[in-house]
């Protein structure tokens, strides 16, 4: 991966330990960098906005395509304080970054009481095995809505 600058990693680091001085939430800072500058940040709010979803990767990433008007981060790299979690590590490749680069390990962040060993272990289980009641009712209808959207002559692919 070319065009890691320490400078980067370094302020989604001070935008997670700023997260903790402020009381704003949990240890992590990211930002996006498209062409050497910092476009987005986003810091844990998971608490603060009752989201469960509100990591500091998801912040920025929404901050980033709503800057840009575009859900996709082309030409764009993503600077963690620590290795994204299952959750974000999916919108990351959902967002399509070229780059992701992190300080911490998920074994840093499983030392400090956040660790996600158990969400990659459930998403190997079959779906009978997951610990939350999981099922599948497969639904005509339900299959017809993406026969409808592969004929669409007005969709957006992503």
């Amino acid at each position: 991966m070319s065009g890691f600058d320490i400078q980067f990693l370094k302020r989604a680091i001070e935008l997670a330990q700023h997260n903790i001085t402020s009381g704003n939430g949990g240890p992590f800072g990211a930002v996006i960098v498209r062409e050497g500058k910092i476009i987005a940040e986003g810091a844990n709010h998971v608490t603060i906005n009752n989201d469960p979803t509100a990591h500091a990767e998801v912040v920025a990433i929404r901050e980033a395509c709503k800057k840009l008007n575009t859900f996709q981060l082309e030409n764009c790299e993503i600077y963690c304080s620590c290795e994204p979690c299952p959750m974000c590590l999916g919108a990351i490749y959902w967002a399509r970054p070229k780059a992701v680069y992190f300080a911490a390990s998920k074994q840093d962040a499983a030392d400090a009481g956040f660790d996600d060993s158990f969400i990659y272990e459930e998403i190997a289980l079959p779906i009978a095995k997951r610990s939350i009641p999981t099922m599948h009712h497969s639904m005509q209808a339900a299959i017809e809505v993406f026969r409808k959207w592969t004929d669409s002559e007005n969709k957006t692919e992503y």
